[in-house]
């Protein structure tokens, strides 16, 4: 059965830190680009925010809001992608959905909610 199953999300307080993790089942997790995506309250999932990539060979891409703050990696001997999230903010508060791609073959997770809160 082919699925991404994330976790780690929670509330949080500002400045505080959280690691997503992705786990992957069903495919060969070392070609596929892997992708985290959030989607912030109020808006449609087709309007989702790009937080981060990452590549089969490792190159990462970030979105400009969190860069410096969030890092994406990935160990293909576990099958699983992770978001470390540093100095949280409020606006950070979303879904977060855990992507794969690979040609045609285009996957999402369920999702994980992240809560930046006082």
């Amino acid at each position: 059965q082919v699925q991404l199953v994330e976790s780690g999300g929670g509330l949080v307080q500002p400045g505080g830190s959280l690691r997503l993790s992705c786990a992957a089942s069903g495919i060969i997790f070392r070609i596929y680009r892997m992708g985290w995506y959030r989607q912030s309250p109020g808006k449609q999932r087709e309007l989702g925010e790009l937080v981060a990539t990452i590549t089969s060979g490792g190159s990462t891409n970030y979105a400009d809001s969190v860069k410096g703050r969030f890092t994406i990696s990935r160990d293909n001997t576990k099958s699983t992608v992770y978001l470390q999230m540093n100095s949280l903010e409020a606006e950070d508060t979303a879904v977060y959905y855990c992507n794969a791609v690979y040609r045609t073959s285009d996957i999402w997770g369920q999702g994980t909610q992240v809560t930046v809160s006082s």
